[in-house]
């Protein structure tokens, strides 16, 4: 942890399921608030939006502790008194460069990451009272499901804050930071010390097949519960 050295070359930080999760969980939010707002025969395609959100995090949550260096939770989830003293230095101007999540960066993942799974999951178990039901709504009693309904709406409000503070954060770092989050989101390379350890990424076929586990465990809770 240093500040950010004079002498920089671009390295490889993000991976490709990295990138892949990232911009793939946003399309399916994007998408699922979209249909679930036009309703009708959309409906059905806002519940595969769902089971793409918890299939996506389900994916993510395993390649915390599989993936590459960088996208491991060990590597960038800081205790809250670190994370303070971030955020201290932080409205100092004095704030250490991180190469991959800053502390308040890694708390946002994680906030996202529940945020998104408690919205999708429970959409599995939501009714709108006329036609449409979760997948799973024949676990629960019609009471509960129309209190989970109720959750799933207010879950989604919080879904959008946190979602906006992100967007906040990366326009702080990519316009008055000139860090260029975005198109490192694209290629995986960020500026770093040149002296700075190159860390491999994680074997693609491990990605491929987390990817596959976690599409084999959401296909079964939705065709076996």
């Amino acid at each position: 942890m240093t500040r950010q050295p004079v002498t920089v070359e671009s390295k490889p930080v993000w991976d490709i399921f990295v990138r892949l999760f990232h911009w793939s969980l946003a399309a399916s939010i994007l998408f699922a608030w979209w249909s679930g707002e036009q309703g009708g025969n959309w409906m059905e395609w806002h519940m595969y939006a769902g089971y793409s959100v918890l299939g996506l995090v389900l994916f993510r949550l395993m390649w915390g502790f599989a993936g590459s260096h960088y996208a491991r939770f060990a590597e960038f989830v800081r205790s809250p008194v670190h994370t303070l003293r971030y955020g201290l230095k932080l409205a100092r101007h004095e704030e250490p460069h991180y190469t991959g999540h800053n502390p308040l960066g890694g708390w946002m993942v994680l906030a996202l990451l529940l945020l998104s799974a408690a919205q999708a999951g429970t959409g599995l178990f939501a009714n709108d009272e006329i036609f449409t039901e979760g997948p799973l709504v024949h676990l629960v009693s019609y009471d509960l499901s129309v209190e989970i309904t109720r959750w799933h709406k207010l879950i989604f409000d919080g879904l959008l804050i946190a979602i906006g503070l992100h967007l906040l954060g990366v326009l702080v770092h990519q316009v008055f930071k000139r860090e260029k989050l975005i198109q490192a989101m694209l290629h995986g390379r960020k500026p770093v010390g040149i002296s700075e350890e190159t860390h491999a990424y994680a074997p693609l076929v491990r990605g491929l097949v987390l990817a596959l586990v976690a599409a084999a465990v959401i296909w079964a809770m939705l065709n076996l519960l």
